[in-house]
């Protein structure tokens, strides 16, 4: 099955041409309890399979664990599946992803994978990566070749009836894996294009999509979750996705909120580098350059304005930008310390040491 992308108010519709082209007669699906039905793909989803033989797993939590995946890969492997449907977030996606990844790594055969998001944010549909926690670690695994899904459906019409705080919290993910991608050490001119169509979208349509549910505003943020999405799939993220990952599984705080708090501060402190604390084998001077043309894609001229800008947009939407008010004390420092993902940080162009990061947190106390 070659990669393809369906993009559009009402492609899920294409789904039934898939099925029927690839002569697929049983169906397990992949979505979150209440999302699917919420989106509307589980109404729209039954009308089309109505001759099928479907199975539905959603029976994880949202920041899915490797025991759920275990769950999910006992109930896929019982039966003789012909593909994988991930309808829903980047839980959902990622979880499809895992159990076809468990599959092929028992019976080394290569299960077609087709991910339907219902949110804006995670763009996971357009990666390879996937995202779970063993006890309250975060792991990435993933293949290239393999758990890249072999088709996207990008219906803007599943994100109508989103929550304004999960809509916000999504598209903020995107916003910060574009932002991430762009200063990655990992960057390239690609991934960059994919990032400032990313950033630009975002920042002229995320008020408009989150506050009034405008349609043609969905339609631009699902194609900018896709695009960092596509960013990230060559960069990984960096030292903003490492910072989140223990605010989300130590203090409840949605995924694309964690990462929206420390991207002005690092915006700052990246812009700051110098020869001796840059990572990026291009040099110092590649790094000013890259954080100043972020600066002139969210069309601001200095680091403070950026700051300021990004901040504004997020509380714009309803999101704190402070810990002190998201229930976090100055004691639960060195929990988020000690349970960042240093993978992560290597990715960022500036290195980060224990007390940079200890300063970082505390600027956004």
């Amino acid at each position: 099955m070659k990669q393809k992308e369906y993009f559009g108010h009402g492609s899920i519709k294409y789904i039934k041409k898939i099925m029927q082209k690839e002569k697929i007669k049983n169906i397990f699906i992949v979505a979150g309890k209440k999302s699917f039905e919420l989106s509307g793909a589980k109404r729209k989803l039954k009308l089309i399979f109505k001759k099928y033989n479907v199975k539905i797993f959603d029976d994880f939590s949202p920041n899915p664990t490797i025991e759920d995946i275990k769950k999910g890969f006992k109930k896929f492997e019982k039966d003789n599946f012909d593909i994988i449907l991930g309808v829903g977030g980047g839980s959902s996606i990622d979880t499809a992803k895992a159990i076809k990844l468990f599959y092929f790594e028992k019976y080394k055969e290569n299960i077609p994978l087709v991910a339907i998001p219902t949110t804006s944010g995670s763009g996971s549909e357009a990666t390879y990566f996937i995202v779970y926690y063993d006890k309250k670690k975060k792991i990435s695994d993933g293949k290239r070749d393999l758990t890249l899904p072999e088709i996207s459906i990008l219906d803007p019409s599943l994100i109508s009836s989103l929550p304004k705080k999960i809509k916000a919290s999504t598209a903020m993910d995107a916003f910060g894996q574009a932002i991430e991608s762009y200063w990655s050490i990992n960057s390239t001119n690609e991934s960059k294009k994919f990032s400032r169509k990313a950033i630009k979208l975002l920042m002229k349509n995320i008020h408009n999509s989150v506050n009034d549910n405008d349609k043609k505003a969905n339609k631009k943020l699902m194609l900018a979750s896709n695009l960092s999405g596509k960013a990230i799939n060559i960069t990984k993220t960096t030292a903003c996705h490492a910072v989140s990952y223990p605010l989300t599984s130590y203090f409840g705080i949605p995924h694309g909120h964690a990462v929206m708090l420390t991207i002005p501060k690092m915006l700052e402190y990246n812009s700051e580098i110098n020869e001796k604390n840059c990572k990026d084998k291009r040099g110092s001077n590649y790094v000013k350059k890259t954080i100043k043309e972020i600066l002139a894609i969210i069309r601001t001229s200095n680091i403070v304005e950026g700051k300021d800008k990004i901040e504004k947009l997020m509380l714009e939407v309803n999101l704190e930008i402070k810990l002190r008010n998201l229930g976090i004390s100055k004691s639960d420092f060195d929990t988020i310390i000690n349970n960042i993902n240093l993978k992560r940080l290597k990715n960022n162009p500036r290195i980060l040491n224990e007390e940079d990061l200890k300063n970082i947190i505390k600027e956004i106390y």
